[in-house]
């Protein structure tokens, strides 16, 4: 009598291994720090790896929750707006009087009720597109920041505040330890619990998650809550080290976040992605624009630049080699 093996586990491909689009993003992160170093014979210091990282990472933040709303075949542009109100939410109330501690939670609590409603309207209102949703939330969640501050600054902050976007935890950025634990936790999140795996499932197969019971609206508002709190925590980090805030920060902020989930793997059509690699394309971009600012290009050039880079990510994600189309035939 003939048995049967069943293997629970795929026997191991090394050319499939290393053509994981994170190992592309590792070689592209190196061509980057050769590149700057050519431009800067400094630049190859320990100093610059925990430094540079500051300028970028409150863009990060976002990063990893923006991926979640990918995954799901949504989008979400309304992210730099929510920064710029619940920044100056938290600056205004500081300066009316409520305690600083207060003052953060209040910009924590902003930054989640504005996810909350861009949730809410996509959960309640199917046939919208998110585009169209989020393009509408960011203009008016600008315009309500700027009917506060008009074109005023906000500042005074105690010094302690400026702690949490300059100050250093031994020899590592308060900064770095937040993006850490952030990037474990959104890790463990996607790719170790059944909520992760409800979130491969909708991008993939909306209809066929609705039909197993799945709460598809439930996980969808509490992805972009996800995505709005996480803009709370990018709108502390930018004031702190900016020192003041005004109506128009994080202006741009969006189509940056963005860049890096797509870059890092993650299809606007939803159901693909791996953490790493947003995590890894967020280093990529941020060091990229570091290394142009050695040189003084512009900031204009610096956004082609990042615009190529994108273009050429998208083409070479959908580039398999080996790979043989496979010819259906029809049965007779």
């Amino acid at each position: 009598m003939e048995t049967r093996k069943i293997e629970g586990t795929k026997a191991f491909n090394a050319r499939s291994f290393f053509f994981q689009w994170e190992w592309l993003l590792v070689a592209l992160f190196l061509l980057i720090n050769i590149f700057n170093s050519s431009i800067s014979p400094y630049y190859l210091q320990i100093d610059t790896f925990t430094d540079a990282p500051m300028s970028f990472l409150d863009k990060a933040f976002m990063v990893m929750p923006m991926a979640f709303v990918l995954l799901l075949g949504e989008i979400d542009i309304s992210v730099g707006s929510t920064v710029a109100l619940s920044s100056v939410l938290m600056a205004v109330s500081f300066n009316a009087g409520l305690p600083m501690p207060l003052a953060i939670v209040l910009c924590l609590a902003v930054g989640t009720v504005c996810g909350l409603i861009n949730g809410l309207i996509l959960a309640k209102f199917k046939e919208l597109p998110s585009m169209i949703v989020t393009l509408a939330t960011m203009t008016i969640y600008r315009g309500i920041a700027l009917i506060i501050l008009k074109d005023q600054a906000s500042g005074g902050f105690p010094k302690w505040f400026n702690f949490l976007g300059w100050g250093y935890v031994g020899p590592i950025p308060l900064m770095m330890i937040m993006f850490i634990l952030f990037a474990v936790f959104f890790g463990v999140l996607l790719h170790k619990t059944s909520f992760g795996r409800q979130l491969y499932g909708m991008g993939n197969n909306l209809k066929t998650c609705q039909y197993s019971g799945i709460k598809t609206s439930r996980n969808k508002i509490l992805v972009f809550t996800m995505l709005g709190f996480m803009a709370g925590v990018t709108a502390i980090f930018l004031t702190s080290r900016m020192g003041s805030t005004r109506p128009n920060v994080a202006t741009g902020y969006e189509l940056e976040v963005i860049a890096m989930a797509v870059l890092g793997g993650f299809s606007t059509s939803g159901g693909k992605g791996n953490m790493i690699g947003a995590v890894i394309a967020a280093f990529v971009i941020g060091f990229l624009r570091y290394g142009l600012g050695l040189i003084n290009v512009s900031s204009q050039v610096i956004l082609i630049v990042v615009g190529l880079l994108l273009i050429g990510s998208v083409l070479a994600s959908n580039f398999k080699p080996g790979e043989k189309k496979k010819k259906v035939q029809k049965g007779t």
